[in-house]
C-alpha cells in the first residue's frame, strides 16, 4: 500500500498529466494499494474543477483506502514541523500532515514533491 498525495493525483487526474506518474497511480489503483489521508482529500476537492473531475474524485471516494488522520497522526506532524524547522526546512502544513499519516501507518508516499521527499529522511 502507498499513499498517494495530490502532488500525483494531479497528474492522474487529467488528461495531459505526465504519463509515468499517471501509470504508477493507475497501478496503485489496479492492485488495490491505493491510499490516501484526509489532507489529499481536502487538497483534491480545493481543486475540483468542473463536472468531469468531480465525477473522478466522487469514485476515488469508494476505490482508495483511507488511513485515518488520528491522534497519534497529529503528534507524528507535530514532531516533523520540530524535526523539519531544527534542520533548517520551512514545510507546509499539509506535507507535515500527509507525511504524519504516512509515518504513523507505516506506508510509503507515492509523491513528486521536494518538501515529502525532505520529510521522509526525518521520520528514521
Amino acid at each position: 500500500m502507498k499513499l498517494i498525495d495530490t502532488s500525483s493525483w494531479i497528474h492522474a487526474l487529467r488528461h495531459n498529466g505526465d504519463e509515468e506518474k499517471r501509470r504508477r497511480v493507475q497501478e496503485l489503483l489496479r492492485s488495490g494499494a491505493a491510499a490516501w489521508c484526509d489532507m489529499v482529500r481536502v487538497e483534491l476537492w480545493h481543486g475540483v474543477r468542473g463536472l468531469a473531475e468531480r465525477k473522478m474524485v466522487e469514485a476515488l471516494e469508494t476505490d482508495v483506502i483511507l488511513l485515518p488522520t488520528n491522534e497519534a497522526v497529529w503528534e507524528k506532524a507535530m514532531e516533523l514541523a520540530r524535526r523539519s524547522r531544527a534542520n533548517g526546512l520551512t514545510v507546509p502544513a499539509g506535507d507535515l500532515i500527509v507525511a504524519g499519516c504516512a509515518w504513523e501507518h507505516g506506508v510509503e508516499i507515492e509523491h513528486h514533491d521536494a518538501h515529502l521527499t525532505a520529510l521522509a529522511k526525518l521520520c528514521e
